[in-house]
């Protein structure tokens, strides 16, 4: 069988393009630079250089396949032209199910994120959370628009289906969408130091191979027109860098930073990146997410789809583990 995936050079796209091939697929893959297309250079791989702006390359890649898989994003913190995170999260994404439909895919996995469902307050946010009055960053905007295209999309060729992951951590390619492992590899060589607040916020973190086995399940078992959250376990700062620390054998001391530095410092580098256009590490609204509690449940894709993530414990033990073999 032949599938389509975009962003199949991103963190979760070549982790995705392994399992399928693995399983007997011929996956079309679409890339946009040579050079991380080498990423993805596998036998069972045909590459088709194009952009998820172009509706003729996006209907050449996916020429034959019967199912695709939509995970390439802007997902950077700050963006020099916002209106671009529009076009390229929404019109991009329409226009991947465009081209899906009128080449015969039967069904498109779209990849959104969690972070749209807001902060939790008193339980656990999942799919039928109401909507936050407003969102921390472009990047969830722009899903949040999105997903108000597709909810509820029903007898529609093709059938899409959403996924939404938490914090995504784990052995793979270390990009930007892939930084609680940069800060895991960081804090193992004693260049990570920081705790945000007091360190007792949660959040919701999942291992990359239970992302896209949430993804194949979705693909086989989810409802068209409907959200699946794909999380892991809910722990707090002070719990993660714990589990690192029993994992790695790394014992360095770490700060905690209260907010308003850090929100000083994100606008610092907010004022330098308008200038200069280069992008900030951080940004301060991305800081005031730090001020609460994301607590997510998957309750909806274990149920529903046989989703079974590992504890992060673990998790974060293979983790470890995959970086000490880095550094060998």
């Amino acid at each position: 069988m032949k599938v389509f995936v975009s962003g199949a050079t991103g963190f979760i796209g070549i982790q995705l393009v392994k399992r399928l091939i693995s399983k007997g697929a011929t996956v079309h893959a679409l890339y946009r630079s040579e050079a991380k297309a080498e990423l993805i250079h596998f036998p069972g791989v045909n590459l088709f250089r194009g952009d998820i702006l172009e509706k003729t390359s996006l209907e050449n890649a996916m020429e034959g396949c019967e199912e695709a898989y939509h995970a390439a994003a802007f997902a950077g913190v700050w963006a020099k032209d916002p209106a671009l995170v529009v076009r390229l999260n929404v019109d991009g994404a329409m226009n991947v199910i465009d081209a899906a439909g009128s080449q015969g895919v039967k069904r498109v996995v779209v990849t959104s994120t969690a972070g749209i469902l807001g902060p939790s307050k008193n339980k656990a946010v999942d799919e039928n959370s109401p909507a936050p009055n407003s969102f921390f960053t472009d990047y969830e905007a722009s899903k949040f628009q999105l997903e108000q295209k597709l909810l509820g999309r029903r007898n529609r060729n093709p059938e899409v289906v959403i996924v939404n992951p938490t914090r995504v951590y784990g052995p793979g390619y270390l990009s930007e969408s892939n930084g609680v492992t940069k800060m895991i590899k960081q804090y193992m060589e004693g260049s990570w130091r920081l705790i945000p607040g007091d360190g007792n916020s949660s959040g919701n973190y999942v291992f990359v191979e239970d992302v896209v086995s949430g993804h194949l399940l979705a693909m086989k078992k989810g409802k068209p027109g409907e959200r699946y959250v794909l999380g892991g376990e809910n722990i707090s700062y002070n719990q993660f860098f714990s589990f690192v620390r029993e994992a790695s054998g790394v014992h360095k001391r770490l700060f905690k930073i209260p907010l308003w530095a850090m929100l000083t410092a994100a606008g610092i580098m907010q004022g330098i990146s308008r200038i200069t256009g280069r992008a900030p590490l951080i940004v301060p609204n991305l800081t005031r997410k730090f001020n609460h509690n994301w607590i997510v449940s998957s309750e909806k894709a274990i149920l529903d789809l046989g989703y079974q993530p590992r504890k992060a414990q673990e998790g974060i033990q293979q983790t470890v583990q995959w970086v000490k073999n880095l550094q060998l």
